[in-house]
């Protein structure tokens, strides 16, 4: 019996749900990887999210113009100096020291350079001589006249005694108007002498080469060892100039206006000037002259500008441009100094003025202002800004210096 129900045990169906199966490695390895998947993710999203520029609107930083006169005529010129001089020696000789440089400013009458005096002393030595010998011919002369005039006042008194005979006294009075006139001649030689020495000074001035004006040296042309002439006696191995000065208070513009235009321009007529080097800087002009003639070949009339402002920027041969106005701007000096930029574009940060320029890269960089008065819908900008500087509009809380930025609208000036 209990054989049997062993047996029908043995027969049962189980109805218990099997133990669950231990946990495999490769499960835990897949479960690992998807964990990592998900922080790469979330990495590169927050990167992406931080390396998107910030897109903002941006505006133009511009110069303060000196009013609102309007132009009646455009054209381009030239600065040219009206005092211009390539100073040369007036001998020919051979340079011992030149004394400029290119740059260098000059005062009338300063030393340039030096020849060699060599030939120069040795005639102002024979000159002194010659006068030295002149000088001695003359006490010569003098001495020998004072005898002769004691020698016929004493014949003459014998003469009249009766002691001499008269072809005595008349040989005596003879003699003294020869040496009288030697001695004419002879003062007459020392004269002579002297000029020649005076002329023999000229001379040994002419080795130095001096400044005629005072002004700025613009070119060096010649060396120590070199030939120089007043005139071209050498080919090129004569130089015919030391150095070219210009006298920059003489500077001013010849434009060429066409002769269909040139009924517009009259003299004292007001200009504003802009020199190619520097587009942001307006100089106050007017007109000088207008050249009677006109250029056949080009159809244009010469016209001169003087410049009224003086300037180290303002050198010979610049390239400008001039605006003939119907009235006289106000002076430079009354107008506000700086540039005008949108007041948006200004804000407070750490208790100071700020704003943001954008730069070439595309990335907004902070710079400290300081403001100045208020023009309508912008502000004075003393310092910090530059004319052409592309300024940030609003800036957001969450800019910070070297941000990517995207400009999305550029405001009008």
């Amino acid at each position: 019996m209990n054989a049997s129900a062993e047996l029908l045990k043995e027969l049962r169906i189980d109805r218990k749900p099997p133990p669950p199966a231990p946990p495999s490695r490769r499960g835990r390895w897949i479960a690992l990887a998807a964990v990592a998947l998900l922080l790469l993710a979330a990495l590169g999203w927050f990167a992406f999210a931080r390396a998107k520029p910030l897109e903002v609107r941006t505006a133009t930083v511009a110069a303060i113009g000196n009013g609102d006169a309007a132009s009646v005529l455009d054209a381009t010129g030239y600065v040219v100096a009206r005092r211009m001089a390539t100073v040369s020696a007036k001998i020919t000789g051979k340079v011992r020291e030149v004394l400029i440089e290119e740059g260098q400013r000059v005062e009338e009458g300063q030393v340039l350079a030096t020849l060699d005096p060599i030939d120069a002393d040795a005639q102002r030595r024979l000159s002194a001589s010659q006068l030295l010998a002149a000088r001695s011919e003359v006490a010569r002369v003098q001495a020998q006249l004072k005898q002769a005039e004691a020698d016929a006042s004493r014949l003459r008194e014998l003469a009249g005694q009766q002691l001499v005979s008269r072809s005595q006294y008349e040989q005596a009075l003879a003699q003294r108007d020869t040496l009288r006139a030697q001695l004419q001649a002879a003062q007459r030689n020392t004269r002579v002498a002297s000029d020649a020495l005076a002329i023999s000074d000229l001379g040994v001035d002419n080795t130095v080469v001096r400044a005629p004006f005072a002004g700025v040296v613009v070119a060096k042309a010649a060396q120590p060892g070199e030939i120089v002439s007043p005139l071209s006696a050498g080919g090129g191995f004569t130089r015919t100039g030391i150095g070219t000065i210009v006298d920059m208070d003489s500077l001013e513009v010849e434009v060429d206006v066409g002769e269909a235009f040139i009924g517009r321009v009259q003299p004292k007529m007001p200009v504003e000037a802009t020199l190619n080097a520097y587009p942001d800087w307006k100089i106050p002009a007017e007109v000088i002259a207008i050249i009677p003639t006109a250029d056949r070949g080009k159809a244009t009339v010469k016209v001169r500008i003087a410049l009224k402002q003086k300037d180290p920027r303002i050198v010979p041969d610049m390239g400008v441009n001039v605006s003939f106005l119907e009235a006289e701007k106000p002076q430079a000096a009354q107008a506000p100094q700086g540039v005008r930029a949108p007041a948006a574009a200004i804000v407070e940060r750490d208790g100071e003025d700020v704003a943001f320029v954008v730069d070439d890269e595309g990335r907004a960089r902070r710079r400290k202002v300081r403001t100045g008065m208020a023009l309508g819908n912008d502000r004075q900008v003393r310092d910090g800004l530059t004319a052409g500087d592309t300024v940030v509009l609003d800036p957001p809380a969450e800019l910070e210096d070297g941000a990517r930025v995207k400009p999305v609208a550029a405001a009008a000036d």
